[in-house]
């Protein structure tokens, strides 16, 4: 007997006391009949799961596995991210409390904001509910952007040194949370006849399938199966990893199988996990430069690792592990969520993130990165790794450069070769694909925004040796490749690869999230589902990058600056609540952006000091960047203005009062995301010491009796003083979020949030209380969401079946009633499956049409004894707070003479769909009228 909660009766479309029909145990795929005639979408179900209900989801064609989560949405908030199945279609998610009351408003209607299915900011969902939009005609040309001017140096050269790879393997690892242990594997690229130390190079690879066989045999187990093999996605960046050697570092690709085929448990999807493994082997390599004689041959033969000077490479899931990796590494995690608990020797002086996920929204503030952004990335398709440069501003001290360097024409899998069709070991695919009939402008196989393979490994290899060459070599005239200042490396072309960024020199700031009035225009927020506060409609084609969702409806604190004009002229006045000083800045740096594929937007640019006097600066233009409905193209570009008509017109720098940007074109949009005043450099990195919050998850009894308080464990560690974290609490009922602005302190327990449980003897599902948190100022985050679990702790009630009107004249309905031993507070349900009779049998033409629809789909003709109908089921559904419901099978009365006719029910076991021995039978008989 299984728990099904009130959602499901609603979704059946029955009340109390009429016959419902559950879903089939297994395999069907039909939807479920709503009470008002509407349906599920297709490929939705829910069924029982044994102790839970469970929403089902199947894709009409496989899902590769990927990096970005699957998540089940209802009514625009995340319901929860389902577990795949071994079929690569299937995705069950159990409900909860929650789930099971967002559900009940919403399936009925199946109005706009119903259940979906959503991965990287994109509904996989649509089009088996035909919702998937399509463009009339066929799409105009999009032609890339015109090349930007070479920059001084380009870090895409080879250098002169020959290199030499080889490979080590040491004895797996266990780590926690997962039950199998994870590899520890690596390809090391060096150069050769390097003198000294040199800089290492870490790569992590990312999230992808596991294992494979042949070339179209492939699986996400760990360990892989016999008769197949590990496939080798640490071996992806040898490119990469070769005109760094020859550059002069050390490089080494880290595997990462194991994590890859257990992280669907994690709560975190395996940032921690990642995390653990990139410390184990940069303890190993510190083990070996002190102890050269223990290293394996591949590090032997290679020069010493300098580990003051490391640079962390991560690609997609692995990016997250990465970031995880720096903070880890500056402030250690819980022991108990972490594999590694050794002395920290290395130094991480940067990272690259290659389309990274970030599920956290906690980037590290105070340690250098090059985000890459792939324009045609279908995998984490709202580009969330934008979130490492937005979400660093005023967190940390600010020195810290954070680049987000947008690749137009890139997709997801082409930065790793073994993730590449014609490349790779193993079977491989193109991450974007074109809708039959429909190919993308921008993305799709011949639009001449497109890269191919070998053009973007090679953009990408020349951006993360940039990242070396700034972060390790402090070489600061590749920095205009990464900074916003518009130059470009001639070794990427043909690829057109724009930038922008945060930190490093900039100082002031006119930030929409630290709180500004706007005049002439709108204060937006990034994520809200109200449109008169969202910054793009919902009608929208495409998405923004700065505008990611994150695991709460709406949130607070993201917010941009949305102008909108009808003619020239239109000012829009942007104040901060304290005056801004750009004392020493020798240009404003604004990052704004515009609709894509415009041309030509104009925006005169004023400053205000606090004495009223007033500056125009200049006019900067703007063009959208190359973009169809399926990209996220809403991507700030860095424009700069000048300050010297600032002082020519004795404007006071150190106290500027507003920013004013004036439209010069007829008509238009644009968003402002902040502004800062800007110099030419690379400052020294200043890490401050920050407080540390790390959410737990705990689980607790519910009791019999009484109310107890208990508080998610919200750990607050590190050094240094105060930080100012947002706490948001899930209501595991409604969903809904509320969040708090908190102050934290190591050793601190401000944030911990408290838990109300009742007691009680009544049988009951588990309730989990959700917190996540994010950081504000002044902190860092690692463990970002957790929460409290309240296990049911009651035996489920005994179950019997009593005949109501189990022998009846043919027009009347037979009965039976299902009665629990006592009322419970949830809806407990039970299937039965008709079997067969010991006497001649009711038949199709003996029950109502439209009954026997409504129960299995099936039609009257050919007549055939109810048992042998496929998918015939009584589904008794006994609402919370009641203790019976009755079962109800209609008949017809016919003119047609014949004997007695009987039926049979038998109840079934709701993981085997089998009927149970011993249990429950509804045995019944009709007559024929008099």
């Amino acid at each position: 007997m299984g728990v099904l909660a009130a959602a499901l009766l609603a979704v059946a479309g029955a009340s109390p006391g009429v016959a419902l029909a559950g879903p089939q145990p297994r395999g069907d795929e039909r939807a479920l009949a709503a009470r008002d005639g509407t349906r599920l979408p297709p490929g939705w179900r829910l069924t029982d799961g044994g102790s839970a209900p469970r929403l089902e989801w199947r894709s009409g064609r496989p899902v590769p596995m990927g990096d970005a989560r699957i998540e089940f949405r209802a009514g625009g908030r995340l319901l929860g991210v389902p577990r795949p199945a071994a079929d690569g279609r299937t995705f069950r998610l159990p409900l909860g409390e929650r789930g099971l009351t967002q559900l009940r408003g919403i399936l009925p209607g199946s109005r706009p904001g119903g259940v979906e299915v959503w991965s990287g900011g994109r509904r996989l969902d649509a089009r088996e509910a035909g919702e998937a939009r399509k463009t009339p005609g066929a799409a105009p040309a999009i032609q890339p952007p015109a090349p930007l001017p070479a920059n001084a140096v380009d870090p895409g050269k080879p250098g002169g040194y020959r290199t030499r790879t080889g490979e080590y393997a040491l004895n797996s690892v266990r780590l926690p949370g997962f039950p199998e242990p994870v590899e520890m594997r690596a390809v090391v690229v060096a150069p050769v006849g390097a003198s000294g130390t040199r800089p290492l190079a870490l790569f992590l690879h990312g999230r992808h399938v596991t294992c494979y066989k042949g070339s179209g045999d492939v699986g996400s187990d760990w360990p892989c199966k016999a008769g197949t093999q590990p496939i080798p996605s640490h071996r992806g960046y040898l490119r990469d990893q070769q005109l760094l050697a020859s550059q002069g570092y050390v490089t080494v690709s880290i595997a990462a199988n194991g994590i890859n085929g257990q992280d669907f448990a994690a709560e975190d999807g395996g940032a921690q996990a990642r995390s653990s493994l990139v410390r184990l082997h940069l303890a190993r390599w510190a083990d070996w430069a002190g102890h050269p004689g223990t290293a394996p041959r591949a590090v032997r033969e290679a020069p010493r690792a300098d580990l003051s000077k490391v640079l962390l490479v991560g690609h997609s899931r692995g990016g997250e592990g990465v970031n995880r990796a720096v903070l880890d590494s500056m402030v250690p995690p819980p022991a108990d969520q972490d594999g590694y608990h050794g002395p920290v020797r290395w130094t991480v002086r940067g990272t690259v993130l290659v389309g990274p996920t970030v599920f956290g929204h906690n980037p590290v503030p105070d340690v250098p990165s090059v985000t890459i952004l792939p324009g045609c990335d279908a995998d984490v398709s709202d580009l969330q790794g934008e979130v490492y440069v937005d979400g660093t501003r005023a967190v940390g001290t600010g020195t810290a450069l954070h680049s987000a360097v947008y690749v137009i024409g890139a997709n997801h899998n082409f930065f790793n070769s073994e993730w590449t069709p014609g490349q790779a070991a193993a079977p491989a695919d193109d991450d974007f694909y074109d809708e039959p009939g429909h190919p993308d402008p921008v993305c799709g196989k011949r639009a001449a925004t497109r890269l191919s393979a070998d053009r973007q490994h090679r953009a990408g290899s020349t951006y993360i040796a940039a990242a070396a060459r700034l972060f390790l070599a402090g070489d600061d005239r590749v920095r205009p490749l990464l900074d916003g200042s518009g130059k470009r490396a001639p070794s990427a072309d043909p690829a057109r690869v724009l930038s922008h960024a945060v930190g490093g020199r900039r100082a002031g700031g006119f930030l929409p999230d630290g709180g500004v009035s706007v005049t002439g225009g709108r204060l937006c927020a990034a994520v809200d589902p109200s449109p008169a506060r969202g910054c793009l409609a919902a009608d929208t084609k495409g998405a923004s990058p700065h505008f990611a969702q994150w695991e709460t409806g709406r949130e607070a604190g993201r917010q941009a600056v949305a102008l909108r004009w009808t003619r020239a002229g239109s000012p829009a006045r942007v104040t901060p609540k304290k005056p801004v000083s750009l004392s020493g800045s020798t240009a404003l740096a604004l990052r704004v952006f515009v609709p894509p594929n415009t041309r030509g937007t104009r925006l005169d640019v004023t400053l205000t000091d606090t004495s009223g006097k007033k500056a125009r600066l200049g006019r900067v233009s703007l063009d959208g960047l190359p973009g169809s409905e399926r990209t996220a193209s809403y991507w700030a570009r860095e424009v700069r203005v000048p300050l010297t008509a600032a002082g020519r017109a004795g404007l006071k720098l150190g106290s500027v009062k507003s920013l004013e940007l004036t439209s010069r074109s007829a008509s238009g949009r644009a968003w402002l995301m902040d502004a800062w005043g800007w110099r030419a450099g690379t400052p020294a990195v200043r890490a401050a010491a920050l407080p540390r919050v790390d959410v737990g998850r705990t689980t607790v009894a519910e009791g019999d009796s009484g109310t107890r308080t208990y508080r998610v464990p919200v750990r607050v560690t590190g050094r240094g003083g105060s930080g100012l974290v947002r706490v948001y609490v899930v209501d595991p009922v409604t969903g809904r979020t509320t969040d708090r602005l908190v102050t934290v302190r190591p050793g601190g327990h401000e944030a911990e949030v408290p838990v109300q449980v009742r007691g009680n003897t009544r049988y009951g599902t588990d309730v989990s209380h959700d917190v996540l948190v994010k950081a504000v100022r002044g902190a860092v985050v690692g463990s970002y969401r957790g929460g409290l679990t309240v296990r049911n702790d009651d035996p489920a009630p005994t179950m019997t079946l009593t005949p109501v009107a189990a022998k009846v004249t043919e027009g009347r309905p037979l009965k039976w009633r299902v009665t629990l031993s006592e009322p419970v507070d949830v809806d407990m349900d039970a299937w039965f499956g008709a079997a067969p009779a010991t006497a001649a049998e009711l038949s199709t033409k003996d029950v109502p049409a439209s009954w026997l629809r409504d129960q299995s789909g099936e039609k009257p003709d050919p007549e055939r004894p109810l048992s042998k109908v496929a998918g015939l089921w009584l589904w008794a559904d006994i609402p919370a707070g009641r203790t019976s419901v009755d079962l109800t099978v209609p008949t017809v009365q016919d003119r047609v003479r014949e004997p007695t006719e009987s039926v049979r029910f038998r109840l079934l076991d709701p993981g085997t769909g089998e009927p149970r021995p011993g249990g429950l039978e509804a045995k019944g008989s009709v007559l024929d009228a008099p």
